[in-house]
């Protein structure tokens, strides 16, 4: 089973569509506020500088983040979870490998689990995309790991 880990960019994108919203609008308000000025001497400069700011402003509204986030493999047969990150190569590299038995405790939400080490600190915490994915790895885990709501 493979859980992709989220990122933490939901601040950001609401910080750059809030910024993309606003640059879009000030396309428009440019022409229509009151005070505009439609001679010829600025009329290019006002055009150009309205379709910028309208193409930013739609680019910040459509942009997604999408990273070079680590997987994590949970292997029913070895009985571990591994962590792969891509190298600068694009290739998979282990960067962590845990026995299910070495594992201390997992704790399930509705939409994500969070695995946490023998001594109680925080190892991973991983979104749960669907309740059959949440449901597999409940039984994955059941018997060597202890499981809470």
């Amino acid at each position: 089973m493979k859980i992709t880990f989220a990122a933490n960019w939901r601040a950001r994108l609401i910080l750059f569509r809030a910024l993309g919203a606003f640059l879009v609008m000030s396309a428009f308000a440019m022409w229509v506020l009151p005070g505009s000025v439609f001679s010829a001497e600025v009329l290019p400069i006002k055009a150009g500088a309205s379709l910028l700011y309208l193409v930013f402003g739609v680019v910040l509204l459509t942009l997604e983040f999408v990273g070079e986030r680590p997987d994590a493999y949970f292997d029913p047969i070895r009985r571990e979870v591994r962590v792969l990150q891509k190298n600068e190569n694009g290739r998979p590299q282990t960067v962590l490998r845990r026995s299910y038995d070495t594992l201390g405790s997992a704790r399930f939400s509705e939409r994500q689990v969070e695995l946490y080490d023998v001594d109680g600190s925080l190892l991973m915490k991983l979104p749960l995309p669907s309740p059959e994915v949440s449901h597999a790895l409940k039984g994955q885990l059941s018997g060597s790991v202890p499981i809470s709501h």
